[in-house]
Parts: structure tokens; C-alpha cells; sequence
């Protein structure tokens, strides 16, 4: 079954947005709730950012959607985000994106940077925005992405009507100024008109922010040099077994 081109079994009939499942009880939401007021949730806390982007699937660039990244910043060279399909509270968990410096990216191995996409593009273009902070505020920051790469792997394709997380995940790429990689200006219209901004403004606001200069090594964003994408497969294997304990 490949990542995205299997369409799904059908599903519980109900509101194609929202997954199926009875509705929260009152009991339930107590607990919730008390847990909230109980547990430190650590990990959570330490997401300092939210992003809203595009991204677009690898294998198949025709299907694109708006992403919001909720980042913690674990070091300098090094991001992780959660990405939901909206910044609602109702919005659905979709995929994690790590991000690297350029640094980072230039210790890989070749073939681990095919995996991973530039995010000079997404940045100076304007699709890349932190919603409600001030251009001059999230400059440094911006000017920080614009050297980063990221693997992104999106595990529910809410796209394509999908009220459960299906099959495997499919590995996403940015958007680009090239043919296929350029976001829908639909797509665009929607997020703007949503957060009161112009990705036009802003993309004259950021042509000068300085951008990474490809290394001899470096293989990122893989489908514009080869105009090939990669999708997950899921195959039978055989299960390697637990070994038992060896006596003299």
C-alpha cells in the first residue's frame, strides 16, 4: 500500500472533518481537566513558536496543504514540531518536521539529505509566518530558518478526507519557485485572509534576507534535481526474534 495513492476504506458516516468516536462525557473531561492541574506535561510547555506554512506531498506535488508547526527549539541547530492541520482547538495531530542547521545537514550522509527540504524559499517568499508576531520581532528568526532544512513526515492525510490516521506516512517537501513546487494561490488567499496579512508584503519585506549557498554535498529538496519524489510502502517481513538467554 503506498502512502498516499490507495484510496481509503470507507468510513463511519459523520462529518468528514471530524474523526469518529462517541462524544466526550462529562466524566471524562474531569479527568482531563485534572490531570492538566496534576501533571507538569514538560514536553509540551517548551513549544515556544507557532508557525503556519505550506507544505507539499513528495510523490505527488498536485496535493498541497496549510500546516501549523508548534516548535520547541531543543538547541541551536536543532528544532522539532508538532504539526496540526489548523490552529484551532479541534485541529488534528498530522505529522512531526525536525529542522537542522545548515551545519547539521552538512554532517549527513547523501542519502539521508534527500530526505530533508530548504527552507530558504519558504521563508523569503512569505509562505513561512508566525501568526500575530511583528515582521521586525521574528526577523532574527526568520534570518535563522532561512539556513535550516527539514524532514517532515505527515502521518494523516486529512487531505484527501481521511478521518483516521491511514496507511503510511508520506514524506512531505516545501514549497519552491519552480513548476510543480509553487503553492496554489487559493491556498494562499484562505491562510491570509484568515491572519489578516499579504504574503505578497511580506515577500518584499524579506528579499534581502541573506540565504544558504548550496554545498557541494548537499542534496536537499531531491525531486528538483531528479524530478523524483519517494512514497512509503508497506511490506510482510520477517520478525526478528527476541534472543533467549545464553548459558554456559
Amino acid at each position: 500500500m503506498a502512502s498516499s495513492d490507495k484510496t481509503p476504506d470507507p468510513m463511519p458516516v459523520g462529518d468528514r472533518s471530524v474523526p469518529p468516536g462517541k462524544p466526550m462525557t462529562m466524566g471524562h473531561q474531569i479527568i482531563d481537566k485534572s490531570a492538566q492541574m496534576l501533571q507538569t506535561l514538560k514536553p509540551i510547555k517548551q513549544m515556544s513558536q507557532h508557525v503556519c506554512t505550506f507544505a507539499v506531498y513528495g510523490h505527488d506535488m498536485s496535493r498541497q496543504i496549510e500546516a501549523h508547526h508548534y516548535i520547541t527549539r531543543v538547541n541551536q541547530d536543532f528544532l522539532q514540531s508538532a504539526v496540526y492541520d489548523s490552529n484551532e482547538p479541534s485541529a488534528n495531530l498530522i505529522g512531526v518536521e525536525y529542522i537542522v542547521s545548515d551545519r547539521i545537514f552538512d554532517t549527513l550522509p547523501q542519502e539521508e539529505q534527500k530526505l530533508w527540504h530548504s527552507h530558504d524559499h519558504e521563508v523569503t517568499s512569505g509562505m513561512w509566518v508566525n501568526p500575530g508576531v511583528p515582521e521586525m520581532i521574528q526577523r532574527p528568526e526568520l534570518e535563522n530558518i532561512a539556513h535550516t532544512y527539514g524532514k517532515f513526515w505527515c502521518t494523516w492525510q486529512v487531505d484527501r478526507g481521511d478521518r483516521l490516521p491511514l496507511g503510511a506516512p508520506a514524506l512531505m517537501m516545501s514549497p519552491q519557485v519552480v513548476n510543480m513546487g509553487v503553492i496554489k494561490p487559493e491556498l494562499v488567499h484562505v491562510r491570509d485572509n484568515k491572519f489578516k496579512i499579504s504574503t505578497e508584503e511580506l515577500r518584499k519585506l524579506r528579499a534581502n534576507i541573506p540565504v544558504s549557498k548550496p554545498g557541494n554535498a548537499r542534496v536537499a529538496d531531491y525531486w528538483m534535481h531528479t524530478g523524483k519524489g519517494f512514497a512509503i510502502d508497506i511490506e510482510h517481513v520477517d520478525m526478528k526474534m527476541l534472543e533467549g538467554p545464553k548459558f554456559p
